[in-house]
């Protein structure tokens, strides 16, 4: 048995072979692959210096940006572990992460401060803040300037004390069962299998890193349209940095379908990784605006996950670029390469084939047989588990034909042809924009309003997000308070994307005799009734 892959190493040898090529692109910040290490490797060294031991968690609260992949470049140069922190998060969800993840520090752009201010004594774990610059507020005084640290340069590739390993975690935070976020623990070396991105051998190679990577002139250029944050943007990026290219990131902070194509056609961008619709929409609509405006002939390979296209999106898109391979991704952060799906020829989504190691299994944990229907699971490479939740991790991982397999929660028919027709999640979870939202957690915010009795919240189906979330509101009896108002009381308690774009107050939400909510019949009326509900 080999030595284990693990990130830095095989990073740290493209950056010793192909050092003047161009890794990162951030508007006019061009970033060489000498550059990203050395930064890298002051960073690892001055967070173990300060005292983060092996394995620490470090959470990146950052927008898309170079610090983002160098704060995690860093980590896994010293063997610890990084977090991924929704900046969309209040304040009591951002110390909620934190406190679970027990993170030691904490890097955060200036436009943060005042939120972090609101909650550094709820994680007496964070002994470091970082501060990154982004023309925004100036360096808090219980912080340290981030770029004081990398900019000062290193002595030469990092190596910490204990060393690395292919047991070195990267941990990405997603949605739980009781909608509080779940840290979802990769060994490197699973990780680096499971996504494959070199064509690698079963075990760490650098030599043959070398031989593929060193003799090209360049690399992919690749970007990651949707947020790093998110497994999605995160997983390419990474994919686009293994295969010794450059990541493009977006300076700007709210979706611009046409600042977004000035950037691919500028940079030259080869393959980018998007959230279906909620992308594909605004792109498709800018390109029929200004048919020609963009040259997007380097555009080879155009990747979705977390929400398919609609086939019209697709084909809309697919007559602007023709020559652009579309491919929808099956998967989770759990559960890598479930199956995908190639767009025709004429953008319909075609059906989605299983990847090399998933299968349908049924309820009772055995193989469905063609024409079953059963749950999506995969084999191969996979995480460890949940980080602190050993039930949730139980009822995630099964034991299928004696081999491990990670069962998200998709619901699917296998085909005679051995593909499959997805049936949709098995449980309440609602999944808007590529955004995990519990209604458990939207509904009690609902009913923290002084006014609110009882409240159902569901997913209906959006065009454009995949779904959207909708409530029906029960109001105490002589209280009165208006849709727009209690959608304002959620956005002051949950991240704004949690709020409900649809909202009726009604007379009664409808329990059933058991006491459980309908939940069946509240997404049935408010479909039906979506003319006369409130739209935020």
């Amino acid at each position: 048995m080999g030595k284990e892959w693990q990130y830095a190493d095989v990073w740290d040898t493209i950056a010793e072979v192909r050092g003047d090529a161009t890794a990162l692109i951030h508007g006019d910040t061009h970033r060489s692959w000498r550059d990203f290490s050395d930064r890298a490797d002051a960073l690892a060294r001055s967070l173990v210096e300060g005292g983060a031991q092996r394995g620490a968690r470090v959470a990146q609260y950052l927008y898309n940006s170079p610090e983002y992949l160098e704060v995690s470049y860093a980590t896994y140069k010293a063997g610890l572990t990084p977090v991924n922190t929704n900046y969309r998060y209040r304040a009591e969800e951002l110390a909620y992460l934190w406190a679970n993840a027990d993170a030691v520090a904490v890097v955060f752009h200036g436009s943060f401060a005042e939120t972090i201010e609101t909650l550094r004594d709820q994680v007496p774990s964070v002994q470091r803040w970082l501060w990154v610059d982004d023309d925004s507020l100036p360096c808090p005084p219980w912080a340290e300037p981030y770029e004081a640290i990398v900019g000062a340069g290193s002595d030469g590739f990092y190596l910490p004390p204990w060393g690395r390993s292919g047991d070195d975690i990267v941990m990405i935070y997603t949605g739980g069962t009781t909608g509080m976020p779940k840290g979802v623990m990769w060994r490197h070396h699973d990780m680096f299998q499971a996504f494959n991105a070199i064509g690698d051998p079963d075990y760490a190679d650098l030599d043959y890193v070398r031989q593929r990577l060193g003799g090209r002139a360049s690399g992919p250029i690749g970007l990651p349209a949707s947020p790093l944050m998110h497994a999605t943007g995160y997983m390419f990026a990474k994919s686009m940095l293994t295969q010794g290219g450059t990541v493009v990131t977006l300076t700007n902070r709210t979706f611009d379908a046409a600042g977004l194509l000035d950037v691919v056609a500028h940079d030259k961008v080869e393959a980018m990784a998007m959230v279906g619709d909620t992308f594909g929409q605004p792109i498709l609509e800018a390109l029929d605006a200004e048919p020609g405006r963009w040259d997007l002939s380097a555009l080879t390979m155009l990747v979705s996950a977390g929400v398919m296209w609609s086939a019209q999106t697709k084909a809309g898109m697919a007559a602007h670029l023709p020559t652009t391979l579309m491919v929808d991704l099956l998967g989770s952060t759990e559960a890598h390469n479930l199956g995908s799906a190639i767009a025709t020829p004429d953008g319909v989504t075609a059906k989605f084939n299983l990847g090399p190691h998933a299968m349908v299994v049924t309820e009772d944990k055995k193989r469905a047989q063609p024409g079953e229907s059963g749950l999506l699971a995969v084999g191969g490479p996979m995480p460890l588990g949940y980080f602190k939740d050993d039930d949730k991790t139980a009822k995630t991982f099964w034991i299928v034909d004696g081999q491990r397999v990670s069962v998200p929660g998709d619901w699917a028919r296998l085909e005679m042809d051995g593909s499959i027709t997805l049936l949709g999640r098995g449980s309440l979870c609602i999944n808007t924009g590529g955004e995990k939202v519990f209604p458990e957690e939207v509904e009690e915010a609902i009913e923290t309003h002084p006014a609110v009795r009882d409240s159902t919240v569901i997913g209906i189906p959006d065009s454009r997000f995949g779904e959207s979330i909708a409530a029906e509101v029960e109001l105490n009896e002589g209280e009165s308070v208006t849709a727009e108002e209690l959608i304002k009381h959620v956005k002051t308690q949950l991240a704004g994307y949690k709020a409900p774009r649809h909202l009726s107050i009604v007379e009664s939400v409808g329990r059933l005799p058991n006491g459980k909510a309908d939940y069946a019949g509240v997404r049935k009326r408010m479909i039906a009734s979506l003319d006369s509900a409130t739209t935020n």
